[in-house]
């Protein structure tokens, strides 16, 4: 409200004419600009007001403000005034009810606020009474001008998606890493697309590496690592600020920057995310590699405490998390002696409850630590036996690559097919040959048409779970693996040497004279796999779990030959 109408208004005394505010509102720029413009409104509601002999005493103007929601400056200030500022005014004047608002039951509820004190709703193209009559046809408005909303936004977010589909920007401030650009022009309208920043980009970059290899030889970074990394660094978000866990996660968890940009992802007033099949995906510049991304993916998962125990990312041990007592299945935990100059690992059921708990073992930690590390190194780490373990997993792969493989080049071949029939019929409409009024004709065009888009999308389907499959692996890239594990496993420190070693082995069942080691094959796939993607070993920490142990006496530790090194 300005100061000249806060001096009208308290100027007004009893027995004047009427005293009316102004409530003038546009959602959009192009409303501003046609007739329900903020001129045109104040113009009308002028003449409205002359015509009866009110005096406005008060403006209100809301511009570029939706009326679905009461969360608009001007309006809470409107409705401040009528019920607490004394009554200033007795009546709100509108060009329509719509542009106080388009929610029936919100409409409803403010008019009724606004009667208690006294102050009615006036709307200068939908002239009604207060009687009941007029309060029904009132009500019914509002469903319509709800109704008319709701549709409005449903089409403008469908064509929002199909702008998005087809590659084009719908606003907003794009990623880090890209800058809109001008695309086409499109009558009065220009398409904008996005295109990676040089210099930002190279920032998205340097977290995918810290996220997958770490700096140095500290191995992969978490979210806090990488955040504290790029501010010690000095390296500046894109408006100068200083990073933050939040955005660096956005980063690694964006599918924008492998090439495929969603949008609709959430619901804009809720922001409950919404089902996949309603995003609309656009394809962008990629800034890293797919696999690269999946490999961060996959070690973002096995760090989240809802997969993996805190314990086993963050725990001071080797094998803290993995080992258990094979007798009850309680967790070997760490225990000190000689105020910590002696370490063991003890089975925590023995510890809390004494021997009637379980019987279980205690185990010097470098003892045990030794005997895992060197038995991983030395017999599950060498690449024959790594290549004979995982034989079946790796032919059924292979099988079923190969029979994607064949199944995508029938389809290409397919739609290759169909579009040269296509051109051959294009061809013939061109020479006068055939005639396009012919049903015949068309009915075939649809048809070939049909098929050749089928067998495009059906392929793209098929390329892509190629892709998910990850790289095909060979004997040098299993070598390169092992070779790589084995030289963490003997010469790593810390949470990187912990890494590698539960690349491989997810559980160490621990009796008195022999230590099981227990993994998954499907874990172990996983991380050669994502180790050939992304050109590291270094993977992350795997999930829990109790999947594979192969032919007992290949196991067992201590090997038979060396007898018995462990001890109570």
């Amino acid at each position: 409200m300005t100061d000249a109408a806060s001096h009208l208004a308290e100027a007004a005394s009893p027995g004047s004419a009427t005293r009316a505010a102004l409530y003038l509102r546009v959602s959009t720029g192009r409303q501003a600009e046609s007739d329900l413009s903020i001129p045109d409104q104040r113009r009308q509601a002028e003449n409205y007001v002359a015509s009866r002999g009110w005096n406005v005493v008060a403006e209100y103007v809301e511009p570029g403000q939706s009326a679905t929601d009461d969360r608009r400056p001007e309006f809470q200030r409107l409705m401040d005034a009528a019920l607490h500022g004394g009554t200033p005014f007795e009546v709100v004047l509108v060009h329509s009810f719509s542009r106080f608002f388009r929610d029936q039951f919100q409409l409803e509820f403010y008019v009724r606020k606004l009667a208690k004190a006294g102050v009615r709703l006036v709307s200068i193209t939908q002239e009604l009474g207060d009687d009941p009559m007029s309060n029904m046809i009132r009500q019914i408005m509002a469903l319509f001008d709800e109704y008319q909303s709701k549709e409005n936004a449903k089409h403008t977010l469908r064509a929002m998606n199909e702008n998005a589909r087809q590659g084009f920007w719908n606003g907003a401030l794009p990623p880090i890493g890209y800058r809109i650009v001008a695309a086409e022009q499109r009558g009065a309208k220009v398409k904008k697309k996005l295109e990676v920043d040089p210099i930002h980009a190279e920032t998205v970059r340097l977290i995918y590496r810290l996220a997958l290899h770490g700096s140095g030889d500290s191995g992969p970074l978490g979210l806090k690592a990488i955040t504290k990394h790029l501010n010690e660094a000095n390296i500046r978000t894109r408006d100068g600020g200083r990073w933050g866990i939040a955005a660096v996660h956005q980063v690694l968890t964006r599918t924008t920057y492998w090439g495929e940009h969603r949008f609709n992802t959430r619901d804009h007033k809720t922001r409950r995310p919404k089902p996949e099949a309603e995003h609309a995906v656009m394809a962008v510049p990629p800034i890293v590699a797919k696999a690269e991304w999946e490999a961060v993916q996959a070690h973002l998962k096995s760090r989240n405490p809802r997969w993996t125990a805190p314990r086993v990312v963050s725990g001071p041990t080797l094998l803290t998390g993995i080992a258990f007592c094979a007798d009850c299945g309680g967790a070997m935990t760490l225990r000190t002696g000689k105020y910590g100059r002696y370490r063991y690992y003890t089975c925590s059921t023995k510890a809390r409850q004494g021997e009637s708990g379980c019987g279980g073992t205690t185990v010097p930690m470098d003892k045990l630590d030794t005997a895992v590390a060197e038995h991983i190194e030395r017999r599950l780490l060498d690449p024959k036996r790594l290549t004979a373990l995982l034989s079946e997993v790796l032919d059924r792969r292979e099988e079923y690559t190969s029979r994607r493989r064949e199944h995508l080049a029938e389809l290409r071949k397919r739609a290759t097919e169909a579009e040269a029939k296509l051109n051959r019929l294009y061809e013939a409409i061109e020479n006068g040959v055939a005639d396009t009024a012919d049903p015949a004709l068309k009915a075939r065009l649809a048809e070939l048409n049909a098929i050749r888009d089928q067998a495009q999308a059906d392929a793209a389907r098929a390329a892509s779970a190629i892709d998910r499959a990850g790289p095909e692996l060979t004997h040098e890239k299993v070598l390169a693996f092992a070779d790589a594990a084995r030289k963490r496993l003997r010469t790593g420190e810390g949470r990187y040497r912990r890494d590698h070693l539960r690349a491989v082995a997810q559980r160490i069942e621990v009796t008195r004279t022999e230590a099981r080691i227990v993994g998954s094959k499907t874990e172990l796939l996983r991380t050669l796999t994502a180790a050939a993607s992304a050109e590291t070993a270094a993977t992350g920490v795997p999930s829990l779990g109790l999947k594979w142990r192969t032919r007992q006496d290949s196991n067992l530790w201590p090997l038979p030959s060396e007898g018995s090194a462990l001890s109570s």
